[in-house]
């Protein structure tokens, strides 16, 4: 198939898969004259790298797992190795980001509890009343 139609199935652009073949995330494909001619393995890989991406993969990562690839077989385990990198790297990220979450909470408390208990700002505003809001 060509490249429009490949681009078609794999829900990628032409432009993408013709970066993806300069950057070798996509072997050179076989040719009649002046044409590429993509398998349905390129359509497979092609999606792959879209849902990749799609989860958060950069291209750069993808470079690593597909480094080897070159239209044979497709490098399952260092891409499931990938997968597990990335999820555990989620983990982190998520137990990061609930503690942040955690502390803007009790830092949100904390204020609340200082703005009842502060006679600072009470007084501030009865000073402006009494004052009638003028500057001397």
């Amino acid at each position: 198939m060509y490249i429009g139609k490949a681009a078609q199935l794999s829900g990628t652009t032409v432009k993408s898969i013709r970066h993806y073949e300069e950057i070798g995330l996509l072997p050179e494909p076989r040719r009649e004259g002046k044409y590429r001619i993509y398998s349905q393995e390129s359509v497979e890989v092609l999606t792959f790298i879209k849902c990749a991406q799609q989860l958060g993969f950069k291209l750069k990562e993808l470079q690593v797992i597909l480094n080897s690839y070159r239209g044979d077989v497709f490098p399952w385990d260092m891409a499931q190795q990938a997968i597990a990198e990335k999820k555990a790297d989620l983990v982190a990220r998520i137990g990061e980001l609930r503690q942040l979450h955690d502390g803007l909470e009790a830092f949100e408390n904390n204020l609340s509890d200082a703005r009842q208990e502060c006679q600072f700002e009470r007084t501030a505003r009865q000073g402006e009343k009494n004052s009638g809001n003028t500057l001397n």
